[in-house]
């Protein structure tokens, strides 16, 4: 089984982001605002393998780019095969509070998504906090970014020392996954991971074969049960994220915790 723990259909909003246009140029794709169908997501799952797939909805300062209820609606389309993620308003609290309540049920909508660079606000900061008490009271995991950024946006936020490091010393019940690997920051990776069990990551943005070699090593040692795989769909498609998964010298037990235990536990599934 395998289970893409980051991806999402995205909508003309979404693709027309000024800060998207770096990778679309990397991918092939510049000038494209179309969006990504529900139905061309299947059809790359297909043909990499991949059973589950978690779409993100995007809030920003700028208003949603993939909402809750348009994530709701991708999700119905498939809903043996999807998962989602909600998004809040960082500049309302309350209302971020109340809409996890509202739409985040640990059945169809599995956990709640912010990236920090997009609102060039460390998870640190006191705006997240309502969002990190209700992602505990309904039992699922925070998922954000952690490392560099591909988008013209700064890269600081992702660091995990001291932002997420303070965020997981406040709220030790807090489960969170990061994606992209967290590079450059390898060795915060590393100490995050001892230091912390509800910490968790996933290669979202990384085709296999491209992953550090220092990020290989933690796989196998104290990240084998705290590593997910990931694609950043569509930026990179699940058979292009795959290439290379045998090279990495994962174990029969590794690998499938990589591909799919790791997510299922942590997500509940």
């Amino acid at each position: 089984m395998i289970i893409d723990v980051w991806a999402q259909a995205t909508t003309p909003r979404f693709a027309a982001a000024p800060w998207l246009q770096t990778l679309l140029k990397w991918t092939g794709r510049e000038g494209d605002t179309r969006g990504t169908t529900v139905a061309e997501t299947l059809a790359a799952m297909d043909a990499a393998g991949v059973d589950i797939t978690f779409l993100s909805a995007w809030s920003s300062p700028t208003g949603d780019l993939i909402s809750n209820s348009e994530l709701q609606e991708q999700i119905d389309q498939a809903p043996d095969r999807l998962r989602g993620l909600a998004t809040v308003d960082l500049t309302d609290p309350m209302g971020a509070v109340r809409e996890i309540r509202r739409v985040v049920d640990g059945q169809r909508i599995v956990g709640v998504r912010l990236v920090p660079w997009l609102w060039d606000l460390p998870p640190n900061d006191r705006r997240y906090y309502p969002v990190y008490a209700a992602c505990i009271e309904a039992g699922v995991p925070f998922c954000t970014q952690i490392g560099h950024t591909g988008p013209l946006k700064r890269s600081e936020t992702g660091r995990m020392l001291p932002y997420l490091e303070d965020v997981m010393l406040d709220f030790p019940e807090l489960v969170v996954v990061g994606g992209h690997v967290g590079f450059p920051w390898l060795d915060e990776l590393h100490t995050m991971t001892i230091k912390f069990p509800n910490f968790h990551v996933d290669t979202s943005a990384y085709a296999l074969h491209r992953l550090p070699p220092a990020f290989v090593d933690w796989m196998k040692g104290v990240g084998a049960s705290r590593v997910m795989f990931g694609t950043n769909w569509p930026m990179l498609s699940p058979r292009r994220c795959l290439d290379g998964l045998d090279g990495l010298g994962l174990d029969a037990a590794a690998r499938d915790a990589f591909l799919s235990g790791n997510a299922k536990r942590v997500f509940k599934l």
